[in-house]
């Protein structure tokens, strides 16, 4: 069945899109997935793939509008026109990825770890082709032919802090940042971007310097480089004897822009140590060592006070210690130098949710879900709208956070089922119909649910001895508790025939959780 499925969605697809040149290598290749999609696509994931990751550096906006020129100035010799734009992600690991359609991004922990222009070249470069070359879009293709699906819109988020509590549409980007390319992939990547580099007066030289040095961190276990770029782009001694062959088709020398890289990179340079002591504090954080976050914070606040995240770490701190007027405080600092980053608004609304302040807690957590909806917030808002009465709103914040597979999910899913239950009890509670040794109907009712459950009534519809269509109302007479079960002999029978059967079915029509 799998199979002709597949088979007829590639008829469908060699119907709509057929065979296409590749505007990168020049070779044919099928595609399901037109440009369209893949610009749609990239645009619609690029921003909540920014926040999931860390959001937006913005100490220093000439750092991005640097990476930025580089950017454009080979996306203007690459074979493929897209609508290319160029971020930097505010996070220590070193890493960078390309969405379908152009989207690119380059961590702050990468950019401390090279030396010069032409090796930023040489990663952008690298990244450009994964987008022109349609890498990501393949990914897609694949994906679509191994699952029997059109489009693959139900994928996992686990490649980054806050990716498994990402949810709708965003939970998409954290799988689509962290897919690994195959081997081909990442030659064309190498070689590609090389050309463009020489083509853009780069010297493609320092491309092959940097996989090598890759090469050299990746033999050393450094476990920074591994969870970030090498767990998508792993390295090989056989790309880099690929690649110096490679780079002698091209002509020697080139701009490599040692000096110039170093002045544009100063600020960050100058703050490595700072950011070096907030990874700290969120280690020490996540380990319950509330103290040791605090002083790594006021280190890292003391070294560099216009970062955010610093200000948010020492507001986390203040959480966690419940002096939630505190947190504020320093979530409202945060907010001031960077308004643009989800964290800072989920937290500040969770402390003035702790505070009371319920209307500017549900301000901040709906602001936060334009920048990404998480079940973190979705949780909260589901909490705030039941203590206005609102059950309804509730339930959709509920419903909405129970996709997300992380602890506010999960807790989203109960709240769910205790306000929906009573209103749906079918949804959530099973009947299952059998027969006994005399040929009478048995009927067992099944709870699922964490909760116990009373008060089930049930209806089987049957087929009597005349022919005619019957419906009996029946009742659970005890408590289910979660994940029980009860049978019960429901009187009806003998069923003596094939067609009684075929008539039978049955409901849970009302039920209510037992507090």
């Amino acid at each position: 069945m799998l199979k002709r499925l597949v088979l007829l969605i590639l008829l469908f697809a060699g119907l709509l899109s057929g065979c296409a040149v590749n505007p990168v290598t020049g070779k044919s290749e099928l595609r399901l997935v037109p440009e369209s999609t893949e610009i749609n696509l990239g645009s619609e994931q690029y921003a909540p793939s920014r926040q999931m990751q860390g959001g937006d550096y913005t100490v220093d906006p000439a750092v991005t509008a640097y990476v930025s020129s580089v950017g454009n100035r080979l996306a203007a010799v690459s074979d493929r026109g897209l609508p290319y734009e160029f971020n930097v992600i505010n996070d220590s690991t070193p890493n960078a990825w390309a969405l379908p359609g152009g989207k690119i991004a380059i961590n702050r922990g990468l950019l401390t770890e090279l030396n010069s222009e032409a090796e930023l070249a040489a990663v952008l470069g690298h990244e450009i082709v994964h987008a022109a070359a349609r890498h990501g879009a393949k990914g897609m293709e694949r994906g679509m032919l191994l699952q029997g699906v059109v489009l693959a819109t139900q994928v996992a988020s686990r490649n980054s802090e806050f990716g498994n509590l990402a949810v709708g549409g965003a939970a998409m980007a954290s799988q689509m940042i962290g897919q690994k390319y195959g081997r081909d992939a990442e030659r064309e990547s190498d070689y590609y971007g090389m050309k463009y580099m020489s083509r853009a007066g780069y010297d493609p030289q320092a491309a092959v310097r940097l996989q090598e040095t890759f090469v050299r961190l990746s033999e050393g276990h450094n476990q920074d480089w591994l969870s970030g770029l090498f767990s998508s782009h792993p390295p090989s001694q056989e790309r880099v004897v690929a690649n110096r062959e490679a780079v002698m088709q091209f002509p020697p020398g080139g701009d490599v822009g040692t000096e110039r890289y170093r002045q544009k990179m100063a600020v960050l340079l100058d703050s490595k140590e700072a950011y070096a002591a907030y990874d700290q504090g969120r280690k020490a954080l996540s380990e319950g060592n509330a103290e040791q976050a605090l002083s790594l914070a006021e280190r890292a606040l003391a070294a560099e006070p216009r970062e955010a995240l610093f200000h948010s770490l020492r507001g986390d701190v203040r959480f966690k210690q419940k002096r939630y007027q505190d947190a504020v405080t320093n979530y409202d600092r945060a907010l001031d130098r960077n308004g643009e980053y989800f964290h800072f608004l989920v937290k500040r609304g969770m402390a003035r949710e702790q505070l009371g302040q319920k209307d500017a807690a549900y301000a901040d957590l709906e602001a936060s879900l334009k920048l990404l909806p998480t079940a973190t917030a979705l949780n909260s808002l589901g909490n705030l709208a039941l203590a206005r009465g609102d059950q309804q709103k509730a339930k959709e914040f509920f419903a909405a956070a129970a996709g997300s597979k992380s602890g506010p999910g999960e807790e989203a899913a109960r709240s769910l089922t205790r306000l929906d239950l009573p209103d749906n009890p079918n949804k959530y509670l099973q009947v299952r119909l059998g027969l006994d040794g005399s040929g009478y109907l048995l009927a067992e009712v099944v709870n699922p649910t964490g909760f116990s459950v009373a008060d089930i009534d049930y209806v089987v519809q049957f087929v009597d001895a005349r022919g005619a269509q019957r419906q009996m109302a029946l009742r659970v007479p005890e408590t289910l508790a979660p994940g029980a079960s009860t049978r019960m002999s429901t009187g009806i029978g003998p069923v003596k025939n094939a067609a009684s059967l075929k008539g039978l079915k049955a409901g849970i029509v009302k039920a209510r959780v037992a507090e």
